[in-house]
């Protein structure tokens, strides 16, 4: 019995075309955490610190690894959150 998994080179990562950014609105936040709980990618935490009101808002803790889906602003009740895809930048000198 052969190892195929040993024959196939390691696959090259791939380049984001797009990057996620998270937009908090701090003081509207009332630390319930559905944000947290429900994103797919895992890049939001809640805060130590608290908003005006007393509450933990989250903060964006693993930018690199979101995607923009806005899962978070879909179950945030208070629109407090917002996530959105950005185009990232071609690198300089790539089609010369």
């Amino acid at each position: 019995m052969t190892n195929e998994k040993a024959d196939v080179p390691p696959k090259e990562k791939k380049e984001k075309k797009f990057k996620g950014v998270v937009v908090i609105e701090r003081e509207l936040c009332k630390g319930c955490a559905f944000c947290v709980e429900f994103c797919p990618t895992h890049v939001l935490e809640l805060d130590k610190g608290f908003n005006a009101k007393g509450y933990h808002p989250p903060v964006f803790a693993k930018p690199d690894l979101c995607n923009g889906c806005d899962m978070c602003g879909l179950y945030c009740p208070d629109f407090a959150i917002f996530g959105y895809r950005e185009k990232n930048e071609e690198p300089a000198g790539r089609f010369e």
